[in-house]
């Protein structure tokens, strides 16, 4: 029988040590069903939560999207708040849910206090909603959606406004039609349909299917649709330029 994980050595971003930690083999990643929001579900094991490598020496925990330089300040920030109480834990071997939300809490701080840029820090968030989806906590789900969301528009900010970045202007739509934030929604959906620069057909593609949806979202709980969609009996159909 074939052990679904495998394991890794990481050096430590903040202490230089070398760990172990745990991924989950290819061969096992197949998942049974993904949600709108590209959250997978798996049969068996999840992947996911293996995504974090927490360093048992002194505990910074982080993502393979961290930048891996630290500022001398930001390691005394560090000691501060996480390393001098840290008590030697192993997260290197399999890991249950809790396991799992404890080391996506502590890339969270970790990542806060090493500054990194608003999109790891969605990401982070948005696993950890992810997670609570997992559990059927819905308020936990929803409350963590909504960090998400206001870091996934941070990052747009910071990204200079890039029209062009199709799925991060997607998922910002779309975690504000989770939230019902309908109005909203339609105006992201809206944004990656109906930009001629935008190249990306999969995106196109899902922002249509999910302006469909969030029309319906709306007529089911009885708002008035916004103008554009007034004109429309389904989804917009609009001609995008090629080249």
């Amino acid at each position: 029988m074939v052990d679904p994980l495998f394991q890794v050595k990481v050096k430590c971003i903040n202490c230089d040590s070398t760990f172990l930690t745990s991924r989950v083999r290819p061969s096992f990643k197949k998942p049974v069903g993904k949600d709108s929001d590209f959250y997978a579900h798996y049969k068996e094991i999840n992947p996911e939560y293996y995504v974090v490598r927490v360093c048992n020496y002194c505990g910074f925990a982080s993502t393979e999207s961290f930048h891996t330089r630290i500022t001398l300040s930001q390691r005394q920030a560090f000691m501060e708040k996480i390393g001098n109480k840290w008590t030697n834990r192993d997260y290197s071997g399999e890991r249950n849910w809790q396991q799992a939300l404890e080391t996506f809490q502590l890339a969270l701080l970790c990542a806060q206090i090493k500054e990194e840029k608003s999109r790891v820090i969605a990401g982070i968030l948005h696993h950890i909603a992810w997670l609570y989806r997992e559990r059927g906590d819905k308020e936990m789900e929803n409350r963590f959606l909504q960090f998400a969301l206001d870091a996934y528009i941070e990052s747009f900010k910071e990204e200079d406004g890039d029209e062009l970045n199709a799925r991060l202007m997607y998922m910002i739509g779309e975690l504000n039609r989770r939230l019902k934030n309908y109005y909203e929604a339609v105006k992201w959906f809206g944004r990656v349909i109906n930009d001629k620069r935008i190249m990306d057909a999969g995106m196109i593609k899902l922002s249509r299917e999910m302006w469909a949806t969030t029309r319906e979202d709306m007529l089911a709980e009885k708002l008035e649709l916004p103008d554009e969609m007034k004109e429309q009996e389904s989804s917009p159909i609009i001609t995008v330029k090629r080249g």
